[in-house]
């Protein structure tokens, strides 16, 4: 028995998300699971770093698989991706790992991107690949708002309910928010993140940067520890799974 590690890259538009799940449409981990049985004949599990949501999507989501077949990791790689066509997936590396190894668990940090693009004019190619706002947003005000996040805390005001973290408590240890032209890119990395955090946190900020609230009404909604005192959650078309660190 092998287990395998990928790194996959997706375009999240078309699929119901990461878990296999009964929907219209298919999650990523199905499409992948169904491509390893096509060229292995064995059924398999595949775990993933994090399971995104449907919209989201990845330039470096990790996962892992074990089979018995034997085979060197450039055929597992072109094999997957000759069986995932015509979805839009694709296996950027395939590696052995040892048995210890858990694309999850493993885990010590998550990285995510937001893409907002800052401009009146109404978005065309990129509709499904970044949150739209017309109106102005200063992200330097949304970077002393984001530099009051980083740390051990609650984070309630940016959990959605059905999250099913046994504790609000998380450390987030970066949140970067910079412009280049049009765009904002908002940059975040922990060891792990509750149900909807990031969208919720992007949407919050994005109150912040209009100027719609104070960074003291900011700093209120966030030690409130209420999700109702937060912002928006903004949608998923506009975050990517970057990666994880093992």
């Amino acid at each position: 028995m092998t287990r395998w590690k990928i790194t996959i890259e997706y375009d999240g538009t078309d699929f119901c998300g990461w878990q296999r799940q009964n929907a219209a449409k298919p999650s990523v981990q199905q499409v992948i699971e169904d491509a390893v049985t096509s060229f292995s004949a064995e059924n398999v599990t595949l775990f993933a770093a994090g399971r995104t949501d449907r919209g989201v999507h990845a330039k470096g989501q990790a996962a892992h698989f074990d089979i018995d077949k034997d085979i060197d990791e450039h055929t597992v790689e072109e094999a997957i991706n000759f069986y995932v066509r015509p979805f839009r997936v694709s296996i950027l590396s395939a590696e052995k790992v040892t048995e210890d190894f858990h694309a999850r668990f493993s885990a010590v940090k998550r990285c995510y991107e937001y893409l907002i693009i800052n401009r009146k004019a109404p978005l065309t190619y990129q509709k499904n690949y970044a949150l739209h706002v017309p109106y102005n947003l200063d992200e330097k005000i949304m970077q002393e708002a984001a530099d009051m996040l980083l740390g051990n805390h609650d984070f309630s005001t940016f959990r959605a309910s059905g999250c099913q973290a046994k504790s609000p408590v998380k450390t987030l240890d970066r949140l970067d928010v910079t412009r280049v032209d049009d765009k904002i890119y908002i940059y975040t990395e922990a060891r792990s993140f509750l149900y909807h955090q990031v969208r919720n946190m992007v949407g919050t900020l994005c109150m912040a940067g209009s100027e719609k609230w104070t960074l003291s009404q900011f700093a209120d909604a966030f030690h409130a520890a209420d999700r109702t005192k937060g912002g928006a959650t903004v949608g998923a078309e506009g975050l990517y799974f970057i990666g994880a660190r093992y």
